[in-house]
């Protein structure tokens, strides 16, 4: 694979600390024909100080990229290489690129991706929470039934969350992620990450939310523990169990089904299926 064939590069950029940036992050941006990015100021300044002078940039961001990326395509198409950033981290992970990804791909032409600096895994790695699972939740809707139906579908996930949010807006969020998924979830707070000021902050999502009543500076990442899947009673068990019988299951196919719908061992079942017939009909064997 050749670095000056048609191809679209996805550059991942410092989120922080400029020392962070790949050196091979710098050979592509400084060989391809043109860098798109989501800032054209503030990328041009980090090329700047990168040392990387004369690319010309193309502005593409949240509002402009179906435009844009058929532009880049049909540029692509011609013989060009680009490369595209956005204004820290890497692309399409909650930020542009998404859309400048399936086009040019569909159009077939390669896509490759300089790894480096991503907040959201950045944050799940340094946060102790557990990593084998988790999802991007991204930035929540701000208020009304959207903000409530994902919020409750944060509450029952049992993958660790990972959610932005702007420092205005972050006690708020705590406090409602304390009152829907309840007071002593852990979370993990981080925020200005490889900076001079980072603060990784931990503890349950009340605690947090009184830690940040008053908003601090910076970017921000919350790091959301999962829900603990609490093991069904033997009151719940029953009230299944009843329901099967009463609908003219044996105690065998009642025990079957309801170890299967909650997810409890059958021997379990079957005692309480067995006990629980006898108490409704004392001729049963």
């Amino acid at each position: 694979m050749s670095e000056n064939e048609p191809r679209l590069w996805l550059v991942a950029t410092p989120i922080g600390n400029l020392d962070d940036i790949a050196p091979r992050a710098v050979e592509v941006l400084s060989s391809v024909s043109f860098v798109a990015c989501e800032d054209t100021r503030r990328s041009g300044l980090l090329l700047q100080r990168l040392g990387i002078a004369g690319r010309r940039l193309v502005a593409m961001h949240e509002h402009n990229e179906a435009t844009v990326a058929a532009e880049i395509v049909q540029r692509l198409k011609a013989g060009e290489t680009a490369a595209y950033i956005t204004d820290a981290g890497m692309p399409a992970i909650s930020d542009p690129g998404q859309r400048l990804v399936a086009v040019t791909a569909s159009a077939g032409i390669g896509v490759s991706a300089i790894p480096g600096p991503s907040a959201p895994v950045t944050a799940l790695a340094v946060s102790g929470l557990p990593t084998d699972r988790w999802v991007m939740e991204g930035f929540l809707p701000r208020k009304g039934r959207a903000r409530s139906q994902r919020l409750d579908g944060i509450a029952a996930e049992q993958r660790t969350v990972i959610l932005l949010e702007s420092p205005k807006r972050l006690g708020a969020t705590l406090d409602d992620l304390a009152e829907v998924c309840g007071a002593d979830r852990p979370a993990v707070v981080v925020r200005e990450m490889t900076k001079l000021h980072e603060e990784v902050a931990r503890g349950t999502v009340a605690e947090l939310a009184a830690r940040f009543a008053e908003p601090p500076r910076g970017e921000i990442v919350v790091v959301l523990g999962p829900a603990i899947s609490q093991p069904p009673s033997d009151a719940q068990i029953t009230a299944e169990l009843h329901r099967e019988l009463d609908a003219g299951a044996t105690p065998r196919d009642a025990a079957t089904a309801v170890a299967q719908r909650l997810g409890v061992a059958r021997n379990r079942t079957y005692r309480m299926s067995t006990e629980l017939a006898r108490s409704l009909d004392p001729r049963m064997p």
